[in-house]
């Protein structure tokens, strides 16, 4: 519940623009929308330690940060590399500040450099293929964990400590987000930014398998091979997708786009892996009446043509690195773009240089709405917090719209359900783009197992929300009478929490 009706009417007020802007339509003022690191620690007063030490603080730093700005939407959950759930885990590649790092760097992952260290083997993609789960288990985790033991190697107090201790510290992190969440939403009256989470099939096997450099000569020696175990990958992470969905579709779920653009990748492996593998997952995510944000890191000018070929509505894309005018060009009609604004002179420029650029951006990206404020980068401790007041007074001035149009749709109440009020923007698009059943199936919402289509590319032998299926535990009881329904759909339910943690830990 609100905290007055003051409060009510502003959430109302930032959603109904957030999501305008969102569906390509004009409303009364660009949308400003944050995602702040660990310069929402620096803006409220908290080390880089302390928030990643204590999330709570973390969230909180956020949503004070972002209530102090007065901005419509933030990503609570921006500082989320959490020292408490990494190490409880033994998680060998998270750095924190003061473990691992200075005290004066932000959180960090670091990724296998070689295959001498490598969480997967260049001999073991037909592994990976047969059974994503599985391999996980066996393979991956003990080797991205400092603690576990192999199989066949003898299980130690630190194997099983890490275990309980892990699941444990990420069982209470998942469970501080629905509080955190209500407070952003129903004391400061502030927009939650996205829900749900993809990567690339090939970014996945680049971060946290074979390293960037495996994946780079495995893409070039073994094309099949990183073709067959992306495909592999699809299905989990199109679940874990929609398993963490908006379930009044107002917001979107983000991807993550690291190093699949040229020039990390040639033009020739994101045609025939990248693209053939994500695209798919998206357009599963678009047909369930959810919009995706696509955070592209670095320069993705090359593949815009692959971008615009999206269902109309469906994306709002994220500019990082190139021309805002290139952007504007390829996508402004279309789909809505977010980001453009220079992250160095939000860090090292003066209030007046802020000023400048913010203005600049303005000029190109206002015309015709569809646009939504933000840096191009996720923002750490060197973000001044002078330059973001700046910055968004200057939205605040110069970002209203004389009149608004109609050309988004119409978004829930603020307390209400909100299933169809994403879907039909783009449904017109979706149809020209050739994605049969645009909107259908909307009854996949926020942690829902069932229903999660899967379609042509369901691969493996587990399949996804299972690690231990109900057939397997059922052979090892005596005997299984009166309501098996029920006794049933509690172990699936079980498993199915078992299998978010595993995959998550493996989808961060």
């Amino acid at each position: 519940m609100f905290k007055d009706n003051a409060t009510e009417a502003l959430y109302g007020e930032r959603l109904r623009r957030y999501v305008t802007a969102m569906g390509c339509g004009v409303p009364d003022r660009i949308p400003i929308r944050l995602f702040l690191q660990e310069a929402a620690a620096r803006y409220v007063g908290y080390t880089n330690q302390q928030v990643a030490c204590d999330y709570g603080m973390a969230f909180e730093t956020t949503r004070l940060a972002a209530e102090g700005l007065g901005v419509d939407s933030v990503m609570l959950n921006a500082i989320w590399s959490n020292y408490g759930v990494g190490k409880s885990a033994s998680w060998r590649y998270l750095h924190i500040p003061g473990v691992d790092v200075g005290l004066g760097s932000v959180s960090q992952y670091s990724e296998p450099e070689g295959e001498g260290d490598a969480y997967m083997k260049a001999d073991e993609y037909g592994e990976l293929i047969d059974d994503p789960t599985a391999f996980i288990l066996t393979k991956w985790l003990p080797r991205a964990s400092a603690r576990l033991s192999p199989p066949g190697d003898p299980v130690t107090l630190g194997h099983n400590a890490a275990l309980i201790s892990g699941a444990l510290a990420y069982a209470d992190y998942m469970g501080a987000f629905g509080p955190a969440a209500a407070r952003l939403r129903y004391e400061s009256g502030i927009v939650g930014a996205n829900a749900g989470m993809v990567k690339a099939p090939l970014d996945i096997l680049a971060d946290k398998f074979r390293g960037y450099l495996g994946t780079a000569i495995d893409a070039g020696e073994r094309p099949g091979d990183v073709l067959r175990a992306c495909e592999a990958l699809m299905p989990h992470i199109l679940a874990n997708a929609l398993a963490g969905a908006d379930p009044e579709r107002n917001v979107p779920v983000t991807v993550w786009a690291h190093r699949g653009c040229v020039p990390f990748f040639s033009m020739e492996t994101f045609d025939s892996v990248y693209w053939p593998t994500l695209r798919p997952i998206l357009e599963e995510i678009i047909k369930a009446g959810h919009r995706v944000l696509f955070y592209g890191e670095g320069n993705w000018e090359a593949h815009y043509g692959a971008l615009r070929g999206l269902p109309a509505g469906s994306m709002v894309y994220h500019l990082d690195r190139g021309d805002p005018s290139a952007a504007a060009s390829a996508f402004k009609g279309r789909h809505a773009i977010s980001g453009g604004m220079p992250y160095d002179v939000l860090a090292r420029g003066t209030a007046d240089e802020v000023r400048e650029s913010t203005l600049a951006l303005l000029k190109v990206m206002k015309p015709g709405g569809g646009y939504v404020f933000d840096c191009s980068a996720l923002m750490l401790d060197d973000i001044c917090p002078e330059n973001l007041r700046a910055a968004v007074g200057c939205v605040m001035e110069h970002g209203a719209y004389s009149a608004s149009s109609g050309a988004a749709p119409h978004v829930a109440a603020a307390g209400g359900s909100g299933a169809d009020c994403v879907a039909e923007a783009w449904e017109a698009g979706a149809r020209e783009a050739g994605v049969p059943d645009a909107g259908a199936d909307l009854g996949v919402g926020a942690g829902a197992a069932e229903g999660v289509r899967l379609g042509a590319f369901r691969r493996g032998a587990r399949p996804p929300m299972t690690v231990r299926p109900w057939d397997e535990e059922r052979r090892g009881y005596k005997a299984v009478s009166g309501d098996v329904a029920m006794v049933e759909s509690v172990w699936k339910a079980r498993d199915a929490a078992a299998y978010v943690y595993l995959w998550t830990t493996v989808l961060w």
